[in-house]
């Protein structure tokens, strides 16, 4: 029944879980790390799984793993008219946030130029959010013990900024009301091509560059070489 239920839901109602998945997996071989969100989309009322690439997830540089991760920060990339939406509905705080052209960024004109496309300079559509998953121990809702004393403890949230003005947006719980544990609730699913040296993987972008220079040095001294020997 569960079999049956997921496989619906997953091909019928999940519309972007395919396109989404296909699209992850091509990208995993070539950067060693891609990632995975689940959650409950309120504006669409169900659950969503969408692809984050590496370069929107932000994690402390010392991490090992996305579960004991202390911070993680996605940027989210929102067009206005969705923000809109969402405030409206009071998922967010109706604060005014103006749509900007998204910064340049190396990783995103080497993609942009494999891609062939080039991003107009005169058209400003995307609103930059940052949402971090992080522990605060926020004044008024303090983690206490069995005699009602506060124990310091810091709890899972997720607070929302603007990138832009740095504007708080939300702050939710991330742990369940009825959890006495208080347990983080993962969003994230971390996929990696080959096992790395640290958070992230490997991929083969990594594992062909070592030789693809080795063969270039090994190829411009058989050059030198012959044009020595034959400069006489």
């Amino acid at each position: 029944r569960v079999k049956e239920f997921m496989n619906y839901y997953i091909t019928d109602v999940m519309e972007e879980y395919t396109p989404e998945f296909d699209q992850m997996l091509f990208y995993l071989p070539l950067a060693g790390s891609t990632f995975k969100k689940v959650y409950y989309d309120s504006a669409l009322d169900r659950p969503v799984s969408t692809f984050v690439p590496a370069e929107n997830l932000v994690v402390p540089y010392e991490t090992s793993s996305l579960e004991t991760c202390p911070i993680i920060t996605h940027v989210v990339p929102i067009s206005a008219n969705d923000l809109r939406k969402q405030q409206v509905s009071g998922f967010y705080r109706d604060v005014e946030l103006e749509a900007q052209q998204a910064p340049e960024n190396e990783i995103q004109n080497e993609i942009n130029k494999i891609d062939g496309v080039d991003p107009s300079a005169t058209v400003n559509y995307d609103v930059n959010l940052l949402e971090f998953h992080v522990e605060l121990d926020l004044e008024g809702f303090e983690d206490r013990d069995e005699d009602d004393e506060e124990t310091g403890i810091k709890l899972p949230y997720i607070v929302t900024i603007s990138e832009e003005k740095g504007t708080v947006l939300g702050i939710r719980r991330n742990y369940r009301e009825d959890d006495p544990n208080k347990a983080k609730i993962a969003y994230f699913v971390h996929y990696k091509f080959l096992p790395g040296f640290g958070f992230y993987g490997l991929g083969l972008i990594h594992t062909i560059g070592g030789l693809s220079r080795t063969a270039t040095a090994a190829l411009r001294q058989l050059i030198d070489a012959g044009t020595l020997s034959n400069l006489p």
